[in-house]
């Protein structure tokens, strides 16, 4: 029986987590310039943390999750960011297996879940449209029933991985009388399915991160359903319950302030006033991300529920990756090249690669816009 990891102390986990990476996550995918690899890049990191027992933290334990707690899931992705681990395609086990286990049937559970685990079925989310992104409750794709199955048309954009998916979990319109929010559906679908059109979309760096998915005719069928016809509103909204922490958690910052420090050693930039001023304000900005990630772990780590205010770190978050990619750049001038990394010693600094990377999380996730408003009108009150 895998060992109980939630009885162990918080130091003890976070050490017994950092020596396993070490041994087992493979040298070669430590601190890839690709933020969001294919799944055949990644696979034997993924096997190997399903051969663990360690593919998905949050999972209960009868579901081979490792069922962590949020102090401890907090930890595992605080430590998987430090040491450089790469991204896998991770919305079958972030987002798929809890929705399932919340909302799923005990057919759906058995068979979709231990696929995941395997990396047979690698999935990616079907939520974004051309006209129906942060404002997700006017999406257009349909479904109408004929039969015993549900037919699905129309189209879903930014969609993440779908070139290395094979399965898709689809939020569709399944009744046009009611409110926007009202009238959605969660459904299961296989993107190998007749009808289906996948377009990869090349990304600011030049990789295909992103996709089109076209549906045309496309047959579901109706056991694919997830929880309540016209409900999926709710469902959509349950497995993003805490992705705000996530993106607001201050490793994306540190390790861009190391590139810059290990980059401003290189060219003697400490010796100049100037810097060091820029320097040292970024450095104490960093430490206010992370005390301010901190104050809302808390709040997991007690059993709370995170307020709208949560929006506020994936503001913070984002933007100061920015900043300090941007001073990289600035620092590099004309050896910031695009795809050539600076040598430092026995080290590198990817300049350009992070810079062009930090444009990014300001966008998905819900927009930096978005988060503002979220804040105006649920903290400060300031919109109708």
């Amino acid at each position: 029986m895998t060992e109980d990891m939630n009885s162990l102390s918080d130091d003890e986990f976070r050490q017994r987590f950092i020596a396993w990476v070490e041994a087992n996550c493979p040298p070669h995918l430590r601190r890839m310039r690709k933020q969001r690899p294919l799944f055949h890049e990644v696979a034997e990191w993924y096997h190997a943390l399903a051969n663990k027992g360690w593919l998905a933290p949050v999972w209960p334990k009868e579901h081979g999750g490792m069922g962590l707690s949020p102090a401890k899931h907090i930890i595992y992705v605080e430590e998987w960011g430090r040491l450089g681990c790469p991204r896998i395609p991770d919305h079958g086990t972030g987002l798929v297996g809890p929705l399932l286990i919340r909302y799923g049937t005990e057919e759906q559970k058995a068979h979709y879940l231990p696929r995941i685990l395997t990396g047979d079925h690698v999935w990616c989310q079907g939520y974004s449209e051309p006209n129906a992104g942060s404002d997700l409750a006017s999406l257009r794709t349909e479904a109408r029933e004929e039969d015993d199955a549900f037919v699905v048309n129309g189209q879903k954009i930014w969609t993440t991985l779908a070139n290395c998916a094979n399965w898709i979990f689809v939020l569709v319109r399944t009744d046009k009388s009611g409110k926007p929010q009202q009238g959605i559906s969660v459904l299961l679908l296989d993107l190998t399915s007749p009808g289906v059109k996948v377009r990869p979309i090349p990304n600011i760096r030049g990789e295909e991160e992103f996709c089109e998915v076209f549906f045309d005719e496309v047959r579901v069928p109706k056991k694919n359903l997830v929880g309540t016809l016209n409900d999926g509103w709710t469902l959509a909204k349950s497995v993003l319950g805490h992705e705000r922490i996530f993106l607001g958690a201050p490793t994306r910052a540190e390790y861009a302030l190391s590139r810059l420090e290990t980059l401003a050693r290189k060219m003697n930039a400490f010796e100049r006033a100037d810097f060091k001023a820029r320097y040292a304000q970024l450095r104490l900005d960093v430490y206010d991300l992370a005390s301010a990630f901190e104050r809302y772990a808390d709040v997991l780590r007690s059993g709370g529920e995170l307020g709208a205010d949560a929006s506020m770190l994936k503001i913070l978050a984002t933007e100061l990756y920015q900043r300090v990619t941007e001073e990289t750049l600035r620092l590099a001038g004309d050896e910031a090249r695009y795809f050539d990394d600076i040598e430092c010693g026995d080290t590198s600094v990817d300049a350009m690669n992070l810079f062009l990377d930090s444009r990014a999380p300001a966008i998905f996730g819900g927009s930096n816009e978005i988060q503002r408003n979220i804040l105006a009108k649920a903290i400060l009150r300031l919109l109708g």
